[in-house]
């Protein structure tokens, strides 16, 4: 059957995503935030999934305010790279799994989620950047990304937005249906998003490192009663855009520790790292292995 082994945690600011494209991952200011990735680049080489399943939020580019879907699931076989304003990424297009996504999305409906399925998206830079820095840059022409990857796109723009509890039990349900699959397959899950930020008003710029570095702490330690925080501590201490955070419940609910009742151990914590600032953004990043 297929198993998930491990779980990895990133920020996906858009201007990492630029640095690289750029060639500026050199320059005195990208150079720490890259260096908090050179172990991950080096753990993904000996770790490489079959699949990934990679939680991320569109940001007006496969959906508008004229349709918002709380959980959307990409089960096509490829999916394109979106133009932001200023062309698509020269990064690789995404190969799917449709016959993985198509079991998840049987499994998690069947368990009382209402997932959208979408059969055909093109994917930002909130998908593209994780992979970008846990890939590192490749050709687009001659370097295909190195597993398929599932898309799970999370509204975390247009409120309301799902509760980090809710998030939670779906990244429970995704689980159940992996462990389901009838196929040898390694699977990993990534959250991305965050960690503190605000993009706008009068607290823009806003970057909370005591509250971010907490939040790692109980997700790892505690990622249950981390699920119960409300909406409104996300925002007063994280910023407005700090509820893309929720999107890690959905990775760290999908490890064997977090099953009811658990169907293995505590995640082994492989790397951590927290950096700031990233274009006004503070960085974090995290890998728990089964």
């Amino acid at each position: 059957m297929a198993r998930i082994t491990a779980s990895v945690y990133t920020s996906h600011v858009p201007a990492i995503g630029a640095a690289m494209d750029l060639h500026k991952t050199a320059e005195p200011y990208w150079q720490p935030v890259f260096a908090g990735y050179d172990f991950s680049r080096r753990w993904l080489r000996e770790h490489t999934p079959d699949v990934v399943v990679l939680v991320y939020n569109d940001h007006a580019n496969a959906f508008s305010l004229d349709c918002i879907p709380t959980f959307a699931l990409g089960t096509a076989a490829e999916f394109g790279i979106a133009d932001e304003g200023w062309g698509p990424r020269p990064v690789p297009p995404v190969m799917g799994h449709p016959e993985l996504a198509a079991h998840i999305a049987q499994s998690v409906i069947q368990q009382d989620f209402d997932l959208t399925l979408v059969n055909r998206m093109e994917v930002d830079h909130g998908l593209t950047v994780p992979l970008s820095l846990l890939c590192g840059e490749r050709d687009p022409q001659r370097e295909p990304w190195p597993f398929r990857v599932i898309p799970l796109a999370v509204n975390v723009v247009q409120y309301p937005v799902p509760s980090g509890r809710r998030c939670y039990a779906l990244g429970q349900a995704i689980a159940r249906a992996v462990q389901s699959f009838d196929e040898d397959l390694n699977v990993q899950i990534w959250g991305t998003g965050g960690m503190s930020h605000q993009l706008q008003g009068a607290r823009a710029g806003l970057i909370n490192r005591a509250w971010d570095n907490a939040f790692l702490d109980r997700l790892i330690a505690d990622p249950a009663g981390l699920a119960q925080l409300p909406h409104i501590d996300y925002v007063r201490e994280a910023g407005s855009e700090g509820i893309e955070l929720v999107m890690w419940l959905i990775a760290r609910g999908a490890m064997a520790d977090c099953a009811t009742p658990p169907s293995g151990p505590a995640p082994r914590v492989t790397h951590r790292f927290y950096h700031v600032p990233a274009s006004n953004t503070a960085v974090g990043h995290l890998i728990l292995e089964a």
